[in-house]
């Protein structure tokens, strides 16, 4: 059913949880997983490759996480570490290496804000060819 399983990171603990969902799939189907960070066009400044170098430096380091877990489970894994529009770069990734399903993080933290999804979640979950599975956080506050 699923061969290419893509897992975004930002680092944050909503993308641990989202690989977690995501290497229990991968080993249901024997499925591979492609773990992605983007650097953001709109967040920094990407035209100065020396400002360019410690976020990639701390991209790799979240795929590299990620990417040890996968390891460690037995999956097959590939990582990248992007530069562009976050959100628009995911459905070009999934396209270009036929990903089958996108298991990617909320960034709620509670209340109202805990129900609603990040933007990139929002525009990916609308947007994409494929299904894509939204996973929050663990909560430690209950």
């Amino acid at each position: 059913m699923y061969e290419r399983i893509l897992v975004p990171t930002d680092g944050s603990p909503t993308a641990e949880a989202a690989m977690e969902h995501a290497l229990e799939i991968a080993g249901r189907y024997g499925a591979e997983v492609h773990v992605l960070h983007v650097i953001s066009t709109r967040r920094y400044d990407t035209s100065i490759e020396s400002a360019v170098a410690p976020l990639r430096e701390r991209g790799e380091e979240y795929v590299e996480r990620l990417a040890a877990a996968a390891a460690d489970a037995g999956v097959a894994v590939t990582g990248a570490v992007e530069v562009g529009r976050p959100a628009r770069l995911l459905l070009e990734y999934v396209d270009d290496h036929d990903v089958d399903l996108v298991v990617m993080g909320t960034r709620g933290r509670g209340g109202l804000q805990h129900r609603l999804l990040g933007s990139v979640a929002e525009y990916v979950v609308t947007h994409a060819d494929v299904p894509v599975q939204v996973v929050p956080a663990e909560r430690t506050d209950d």
